[in-house]
Formats: C-alpha cells, structure tokens, sequence
C-alpha cells in the first residue's frame, strides 16, 4: 500500500489552508503548523517535504510575511490552488442570544467587517480562523463567536448561526504549493513566478518590462516590497504566463537576470483552477 502524502499546512485543522492542501492533494495526511516562519523553517530543514501557503486574497490583497519568506529562503513554487472562502459565524451549541466578541484571523475579520460593524461585535484577532473556533471551544466562550468555515464548525461540535458573512462574495485565497523539490516539467498551461530588485535608476523598470513587452509574455501580477535594507528601495514580485523551459520564458529571464542588480526564480507550476 503506497505511503499517503504529508503535507504542513499554518493553522488549525478545519482552517481554509488544510481546504486547500486536500483540494490538491486530497489523500493528503495534513499537519497543522502555528506559524508561517515554522513552516518554512520545516521544509528547509528536510522535516517536511511539501506545505500549503496562502500568498493572496482576491478582497484583502497580499500576505507579506509569506513574500518576504520566499524571498529569504530556498524555497520553490510547484503549485497553485485557488479556494473559495465562504465565512461563517461560529458559536458554542449553547450560546447567549447575545453575542458580544468575535475571534478570527485578521484577515477573515477585515473580509467581513460590514458584517461585523452591522452586529456591533468586537473583533478580536487569533493566528487563525479555525483556531478561532478552537479558542471558543475550548474556553466555553457563550458571549463569543468564531469566524470560520463549515468545515471546522463541524470538526469542533459546534453551531453555525449565520453563513456567507463574508462583505464581498467573489472571494477566493490564492495559495502557493511549496517544496525544496524543483518542477521542471512544462504542462502547456504554466505559471513561473520570480523576484527582482532594481538600480534606482530613470528607466530602470522599463527596461525590464519592456523584455516581458517585446516576446509578448503576459505579466499576471506585479508587486513591489520594501527591501528593508536600503529606504525606498523594493524588490518586484512578478507572476507571468509560461513555464522557465519554453525557449522565449528562459530567454527573457536570461535577460532580465543580466540587467538586475538581484534576480531569484521562485518556480514554474501549473496554474491552479477556480
């Protein structure tokens, strides 16, 4: 009988990653990890070969701290999973009528503040929406609720007294698949993601997109960061179409490597499914 796939995931079982480890791998074993630095720290480490991170929301933007990981370490991207979110407010099954608080991650929070503003709740933010539930739980809060999936309302016994919370309903995390392992197989429907930084130089930008430009290669996302060692200065985080081994890919990545003042490739993957 073949071994079933480990995969770590930030969070508590019932957390929106752990959705997304099964919706790739879904004979996964998964393994909740508290922190993203941990993480990481774990994969580097030969402790854990594969782990699920979420790097974008579609309403909240961009999770830094897992940007400024890639960049730090020796980490690879050989996959991208996109999943729905849908909110849901969580409470003991025996409850007061009246709730006061609310605990969920802060992005779960900032994604449905009207919500949250409209029910005068007071947030109070955990390191993870599961968690969330977990805290509720286990403390026997009545006067507070959790945001949180279906999924880990059941996994803890509890009640859900309102779904679909959520302020805005087109709501999807983009999570990256990340490994030490390289992907170097083309799959015709790829995405390659790579970090640049810049001489702070007129036209300097320019001359790199225009490589992107002129082999007619689509950028689907562009973000700057701080490089947090010199003021003012950032590192370009850019996802285009393609894989690194289609010849007009490795060619312009050549160039743009040539012309950086730092250049990393963070990996070619198949691009995930809505």
């Amino acid at each position: 009988m073949k071994n079933k796939r480990k995969v770590i995931f930030q969070g508590e079982k019932g957390a929106y990653s752990e959705m997304a480890v099964l919706k790739f791998f879904p004979d996964a074993i998964t393994i909740p990890i508290r922190s993203f630095h941990e993480i990481f720290e774990s994969i580097i480490n030969d402790e854990n070969e594969i782990a699920v991170i979420p790097i974008e929301n579609s309403i909240e933007g961009s999770v830094n701290e897992n940007y400024d990981l890639l960049l730090q370490n020796d980490i690879n991207i050989v996959g991208e999973i996109f999943q729905r979110i849908n909110h849901c407010l969580i409470v003991n099954q025996k409850h007061d009528k009246k709730i006061l608080k609310v605990y969920s991650h802060p992005q779960a929070l900032a994604q449905c503040r009207e919500y949250i503003n409209k029910r005068e709740l007071e947030p109070i933010p955990t390191y993870d929406t599961a968690g969330a539930v977990k805290i509720i739980k286990e403390n026997n809060l009545t006067d507070a609720a959790a945001i949180a999936s279906k999924r880990a309302c059941e996994l803890y016994n509890m009640k859900i007294i309102d779904e679909g919370i959520e302020d805005r309903k087109n709501n999807f995390t983009r999570f990256f698949v990340i490994s030490r392992k390289i992907v170097t197989k083309s799959t015709g429907n790829d995405r390659t993601s790579i970090i640049f930084g810049l001489e702070h130089t007129p036209g300097s930008l320019f001359r790199i997109l225009n490589e992107f430009a002129m082999e007619s290669i689509n950028l689907t996302k562009i973000e700057s960061r701080p490089t947090k060692e010199t003021p003012w200065e950032y590192y370009f985080y850019v996802d285009l179409e393609g894989h690194q081994t289609d010849k007009k890919i490795k060619n312009t990545l050549e160039n743009i490597k040539n012309k950086a003042k730092f250049f990393k490739l963070l990996g070619s993957y198949k691009r995930g499914e809505f």
